[in-house]
């Protein structure tokens, strides 16, 4: 994964942080991924751009932009 400028993060912070996400396809990098169609609230973006998540499920696995498949709700 090639890492994101620090204006790409200031811009993932502004258009991510506080909004609800839900989950488009299974996530490739992860051994025990959200389920598909779960949602989700963003509530930070790291230095390194992935978004900081708090699933309805109860989950906190972060996702990585480009990456994952998910889609602003």
């Amino acid at each position: 994964m090639k890492m994101p400028t620090k204006e790409q993060v200031d811009w993932r912070r502004e258009r991510y942080i506080g909004k609800r996400i839900r989950v488009l396809a299974i996530m490739p990098r992860d051994p025990h991924p959200v389920p598909v169609g779960t949602e989700g609230t963003c509530y930070d973006v790291d230095g390194i751009g992935q978004l900081q998540m708090e699933w309805d499920n109860g989950s906190t696995l972060s996702l990585i932009p480009g990456i994952d498949s998910f889609y602003l709700i």
